[in-house]
């Protein structure tokens, strides 16, 4: 499963998810759903998340290898 940080960096920036949602073009519904783990992002929408907060995907997106099954 992808985990993320985003409620935290928008946090740190003092953003709301109508804000971010704003800034990438979508729903503030869409932020909801990724923070909530509903949603997995585009390449696309996961780079620009990244890009308004100034760092790298991996800063916002990572992998919890914990829910993968075993080989």
């Amino acid at each position: 499963m992808i985990r993320n940080s985003i409620k935290a960096l928008r946090a740190k920036h003092n953003m709301r998810q109508e804000d971010l949602a704003a800034k990438v073009g979508v729903r503030r519904e869409t932020i909801g759903n990724l923070e909530n783990g509903r949603y997995n992002p585009s390449l696309l929408l996961a780079w620009s998340i990244a890009k308004v907060f100034e760092v790298s995907i991996e800063e916002v997106f990572h992998l919890d290898d914990t829910q993968l099954p075993e080989e």
